[in-house]
């Protein structure tokens, strides 16, 4: 089944891939909804024995129907089942609610939960099966299945829903996934999250929004918070955003920042944004020609450092800092795994990789990354100083839409691509409720999306 009304599958028997028995269905978990886009169907709350509990996630099942939930492996996670604050079950929390239908402005009670299967292999809350309650002695009207959107009162976007209560669901998300729920909140919820946030966390939530929000929360801000929001931001999405500001805006936001931080953002501003120098990180992993690999090993297992930064590290004469001595080359993380720990990097340098400058065009990064397979590249200068590193979800994020991050995902989408609904497979009715139940594509020749940021600075 594609689609399934979650209620019914309570005390079905869930299944291993040879048919022996794990457990019962007791409920579902899904994210919780902190906007107009139907929320996620995490996974199911299996009874296993009389009394235990555990999680098991939905992409461990690969079938649903009339007679037994089935999974991919029969080996499960025997933990105890425990709520997290942006969870909420389907069954125990949603089931009996009091909701409102938008159109009709009237009150009604849900009766069912309805999960559908899309495309991207997720299980969405599409629809909602509501019974309307009928003059003032609550009299229950017909069963009415309604589109999750038709229906209030589930979403933490909406009025009466507390701050903390968002604070706490937002806690365990990834930036990115908090930015996209950012996105489904008014202005005002928008910017008491924002007040809410630590400066680190709403660093890396700003560098996840498009450029319009970002310069909506950054004024929002007083402007001492915004500086240190700031440094606490990769120099180059820093710089990004400060090129969208007014000179003066953004110089006062400048002067306001630690020097040191400031410092690195004012060069990366001296380069246009689609060129190498604009859209590299100056914070690369460098090291002398006497480190060791186990030196280099410890600085590529930083959990602060992006798993496409920690890919190369650079060895060049002091400075280490950028603009650095001279560049003597790199080391692939993969090369230091298969190296002695007391060897030193000098003695495994990759010298022969081709070096990108930084007035080198999109077009010319994004064949540079296709042509040696790499996520991270070196920009050198004319004097051979290593200036910092280009990694490929910069390149990425040039080369995508200006709205990719505002498109709305639904199950005609894919992978970014819209798919036509004719190239949808049909899916399977629901039954009511009461019932039984290899190579990517070529480089870009067309000019990049994003405008010059050349000039600004000198």
């Amino acid at each position: 089944m594609t689609r399934v009304f979650v209620a019914r599958m309570v005390g079905l028997p869930v299944l291993g891939p040879d048919g022996e028995n794990i457990g019962r269905v007791r409920d579902a978990v899904s994210a919780v909804s902190v906007g107009p886009r139907p929320p996620r169907v995490l996974g199911l709350v299996v009874g296993v024995g009389s009394r235990r509990r555990i999680f098991v996630p939905m992409l461990r099942i690969t079938a649903i129907d009339a007679g037994a939930v089935t999974l991919s492996t029969g080996q499960v996670n025997l933990r105890p089942f425990a709520q997290r604050p942006n969870e909420v079950l389907v069954v125990g929390e949603m089931l009996d609610a009091v909701v409102r239908i938008v159109d009709r402005d009237t009150d009604a009670t849900v009766a069912d939960v309805l999960m559908e299967h899309t495309r991207s292999r997720d299980w969405l809350i599409t629809r909602l099966a509501v019974t309307e309650r009928l003059g003032r002695l609550g009299r229950r009207g017909p069963v009415q299945v309604l589109p999750w959107a038709a229906v209030s009162g589930l979403s933490l976007a909406e009025e009466g829903q507390g701050t903390e209560q968002l604070l706490a669901t937002f806690e365990d998300m990834r930036p990115a996934d908090v930015a996209q729920a950012l996105l489904d909140l008014p202005q005002r919820r928008r910017h008491d999250v924002a007040d809410g946030l630590g400066d680190e966390r709403l660093a890396d939530v700003l560098e996840e929004l498009p450029a319009v929000d970002q310069r909506d929360l950054l004024r929002h801000l007083a402007s001492e918070r915004a500086a240190d929001v700031l440094e606490a931001m990769d120099p180059d999405d820093a710089a990004d955003l400060l090129a969208d500001l007014p000179d003066p805006e953004s110089e006062q936001l400048l002067g306001l920042m630690e020097p040191e931080d400031s410092e690195s953002v004012r060069r990366l501003l001296t380069y246009s944004g689609d060129t190498a120098g604009g859209m590299m990180t100056p914070e690369p992993i460098v090291l002398t020609p006497d480190s060791t690999v186990a030196e280099a090993l410890a600085r590529v297992m930083n959990p602060d450092i992006t798993p496409a930064l920690a890919s190369m590290v650079f060895v060049c004469r002091p400075p280490s800092a950028t603009p650095t001595g001279r560049y003597l080359g790199c080391v692939h993380s993969q090369r230091l795994l298969r190296e002695a720990p007391f060897a030193l990097v000098a003695g495994v340098l990759d010298a022969e990789l081709t070096r990108l400058h930084p007035d080198a065009s999109l077009t010319e990064v994004t064949r540079y990354f296709a042509t040696y397979n790499l996520v991270c590249g070196p920009v050198i200068d004319d004097n051979d100083h290593l200036l910092g590193a280009v990694t490929v979800d910069d390149v990425l994020d040039h080369l995508l839409p200006e709205d990719w991050r505002t498109q709305d995902p639904d199950p005609t989408t894919t992978g970014g691509l819209r798919v036509p609904p004719s190239a949808l497979p049909a899916a399977r009715p629901a039954a009511p409720p009461g019932t039984k139940p290899r190579s990517g594509p070529r480089p870009p020749s067309a000019s990049p999306t994003r405008p010059s940021r050349g000039g600004r600075r000198a």
